[in-house]
């Protein structure tokens, strides 16, 4: 069996909605979907349709726009009670999420654990002189701006920093009770490494990105591989012998002329 692996498929543009479906069949193979499927049940709902029949199992993992509390019809949830909505309808549709058991299953004969995870951002991916409470004025300041800001609440949270830290902390003691025999595949939006998240254009955008809390979780946690997306910036690299596959599709634009759509799944190779 092989695992592949996508992410920011973004499916509120038609191109892409339209893009999905040349993805090719992989009846015995598990597919990542590492979040930002797109902003509403709908969304995750058309992928869950046109990818379902063609792998034996997803898995799905929260990016930041499935938790922009937006409204396909009523009043939008917010917060813990948007993300919970999205795990159930993953659950209805036997979709794994990072509230599952974690599978350990066989990839490319080797017995790996897929560990999906939903860590949020804490603004600590950010210069040591700026202070915690002057990061976005710091952003903005290079004229960047993030629709979290306005879209996605930490409700019932004081905060998004935390309630990333209330996820650290339970995923931390999650992985610290399982057998350590077993390496892991590491999944979440954000990327877990600071020097990952460094985008060149538009570097500043780095607080969004992440938390230095999971600086060492890929050798703290054994990991085999660990999965982001987020940054729309497909890339490998191996740190300290682990592999880092940042897997995004991203927006028309960014992949148009430039790749075909199953050429953006990456098989994660253990």
């Amino acid at each position: 069996m092989k695992l592949y692996a996508v992410a920011d498929l973004h499916l509120g543009h038609p191109a892409n909605r339209e893009a999905i479906h040349a993805i090719e069949a992989r009846p015995n193979d598990w597919l990542i979907l590492a979040g930002d499927v797109g902003e509403t049940e709908r969304h995750l709902d058309l992928a869950i349709d046109a990818l379902q029949d063609k792998f034996r199992q997803l898995v799905w993992v929260p990016g930041n726009h499935e938790l922009w509390a937006v409204a396909s019809h009523g009043t939008p949830l917010k917060g813990e009670a948007r993300y919970a909505r999205f795990v159930q309808r993953c659950r209805e549709r036997g979709v794994l999420t990072p509230e599952d058991d974690y599978p350990v299953i066989a990839v490319d004969g080797t017995l790996v654990r897929i560990v999906p995870m939903f860590l949020l951002y804490d603004y600590s991916f950010r210069p040591a002189h700026v202070a915690l409470e002057s990061a976005v004025a710091w952003a903005r300041e290079a004229g960047l701006r993030c629709a979290d800001e306005s879209l996605l609440l930490a409700t019932p949270h004081a905060s998004r920093g935390d309630w990333c830290a209330a996820r650290v902390a339970a995923t931390g003691a999650r992985l610290d009770g399982l057998d350590a025999a077993i390496p892991n595949i590491l999944v979440n939006h954000w990327p877990l490494r600071e020097e990952l998240a460094r985008l060149p254009r538009i570097p500043r955008f780095s607080i969004w990105c992440g938390t230095t809390r999971t600086q060492d979780w890929h050798t703290r946690f054994n990991a085999r591989a660990v999965v982001s997306g987020h940054l729309h910036m497909p890339s490998s690299r191996v740190i300290d012998g682990v592999a880092f596959e940042e897997v995004s599709f991203g927006y028309p634009k960014q992949w148009r002329g430039r790749r075909e759509p199953d050429a953006a799944l990456r098989r994660i190779r253990v």
